[in-house]
């Protein structure tokens, strides 16, 4: 929980949402949208693991825990965050070919959520060079985020 500070005492202020502004591709009632990382998990999909609530439109699992079922659109691995503290982890998955790298990686960057963003140009900057060894990282990073 954080806390600021609001005339002489402390309250307690809601940590900002994992992904932020109206452009972003994840779903409207995403947990990503009302939670910060690591208070929510996420799924591959959805399952009966967690079942959507007619109530109030979102899924959860057995122990009320909130769970995304679109990591293709936040950017985050499926992974119980939330439920069994799972560190958070990002991951690309680079194309075969050097041709269709630039727009993977606009597509990656672009869906990306705020948090992620700078974990995946770190993660990029290491692993483009391993998979293609003849691309120019940061001119592939600038088309990308262009």
């Amino acid at each position: 929980m954080v806390f600021q500070r609001v005339g002489r005492r402390y309250a307690a202020a809601m940590a900002e949402a994992f992904v932020t502004g109206d452009n972003h591709p994840s779903c409207g009632i995403c947990p990503s949208r009302r939670f910060p990382l690591g208070e929510f998990d996420v799924f591959e999909r959805p399952s009966a693991e967690c079942p959507f609530n007619p109530a109030d439109g979102h899924r959860y699992t057995a122990a009320g825990v909130p769970v995304c079922v679109h990591p293709h659109k936040i950017g985050l691995v499926p992974r119980r965050y939330k439920t069994d503290g799972v560190p958070f982890a990002v991951e690309l998955n680079l194309p075969d070919h050097p041709a269709d790298l630039d727009a993977y990686l606009r597509e990656v960057m672009h869906s990306a959520a705020p948090g992620v963003l700078e974990l995946l140009i770190e993660r990029a900057t290491h692993e483009i060079p391993r998979a293609f060894p003849d691309v120019d990282v940061l001119q592939a990073l600038r088309r990308a985020l262009n």
